[in-house]
């Protein structure tokens, strides 16, 4: 079944990060720490998605410290997504509202820690940890795209698709394509390449459409690609929020058509990727030391993505039923909401 996956075109280099090793112990000590990996059996398969080796691919330039950093962002966004995609919780938007208004609360600066004998959703706990560690140096306009960026996955993953799932809404491929780069929280991983880098890029750069043109590309196809290699799995548990299964329902295409249709419109964008790529940096020549490495960034997150999605067992298609039971691994401590 895996060889039907057609090629997905990548022209960038395969690298990986030299403190691979290191920093997965670091997210074994940091998920024990913030209770967002507990159960023996979400122990298991937490260690088999290896986030180490996939942030190593995505940030291969991070030093040690920067990528503990987007390491635990990685762990904190798949584990409260799994909550939200696998689980009861994903077709129940009233019931994850508190905990978004929380952690909305750490986002605002209104909530700056946990108070003595406080329980909180573990996830609360470790946002409010990241929070702390990823806002205090940098710029303003920053931290307030970072957090619309966060709070807009937040919001869109718990009201447009609960809401979709709770109705039975099948949604455009156009309106899919729009919000995936948000259900996905790719802007928060391309928001963090700047804190990985060093660089600080001003407000003008991403105002650029040329700019916006690149990120929105390569958002595009880091989220395609994680449909078409999530599509097993995710006909599993009856999702269908995956481009490959809409262009099937909208479009009448067998299996293989969609995925081979899906593929060839990640070429597309990777093209048109490169291409406001060597336009933006003709045009700002004299910003080249912020942008090449901001632009290599993206470059790292479309390999590194395809790279890690071919290898890991959570999107092996050989073995799909370790979803048909989610509750074996989701954790109800992680959003602090039984899934029954």
């Amino acid at each position: 079944m895996e060889n039907e996956l057609p090629d997905i075109y990548c022209p960038f280099p395969q690298r990986t990060n030299p403190y691979v090793a290191h920093v997965r112990g670091h997210l074994d000590t940091w998920t024990r720490n913030t209770g967002l990996v507990h159960r023996d059996s979400a122990r298991e398969r937490f260690e088999q998605a290896d986030f180490g080796a996939f942030v190593g691919m995505v940030y291969p330039t991070a030093d040690s410290d920067n990528l503990d950093l987007v390491a635990d962002w990685f762990v904190w966004l798949f584990l409260v997504d799994d909550q939200l995609d696998d689980g009861h919780l994903g077709r129940s938007p009233d019931r994850v509202r508190d905990v978004v208004a929380q952690m909305q609360a750490v986002v605002d600066g209104t909530r700056t820690g946990v108070l003595e004998n406080e329980e909180l959703p573990a996830a609360v706990v470790a946002l409010i940890d990241l929070w702390h560690r990823t806002t205090p140096t940098t710029a303003v306009h920053w931290r307030r795209r970072f957090a619309w960026h966060l709070m807009t996955y937040l919001t869109t993953a718990t009201t447009w698709e609960a809401g979709n799932r709770a109705a039975d809404i099948v949604p455009s491929e156009a309106l899919y394509i729009e919000k995936r780069r948000h259900t996905g929280a790719i802007h928060v991983c391309m928001d963090l390449i700047e804190i990985v880098a060093g660089i600080e890029a001003p407000q003008s750069i991403h105002n650029d459409p040329r700019f916006i043109t690149a990120l929105e590309a390569s958002c595009n196809v880091v989220c395609w690609a994680n449909d078409v290699y999530s599509y097993e799995k995710e006909q599993v548990l009856g999702e269908i929020h995956n481009l490959v299964h809409l262009v099937r329902h909208h479009r009448g295409y067998g299996k293989q058509q969609a995925l081979e249709h899906v593929c060839a419109e990640i070429a597309t964008e990777t093209e048109r990727f490169l291409t406001a790529e060597a336009e933006l940096l003709a045009a700002y020549p004299q910003l080249a030391r912020m942008l090449e490495p901001y632009l290599d960034g993206m470059r790292s997150w479309m390999r590194g993505n395809l790279d890690w999605s071919r290898q890991t067992p959570r999107y092996n298609p050989a073995d799909v039923s370790q979803y048909k039971e989610p509750e074996q691994y989701l954790e109800a401590r992680v959003l602090g909401v039984a899934q029954d």
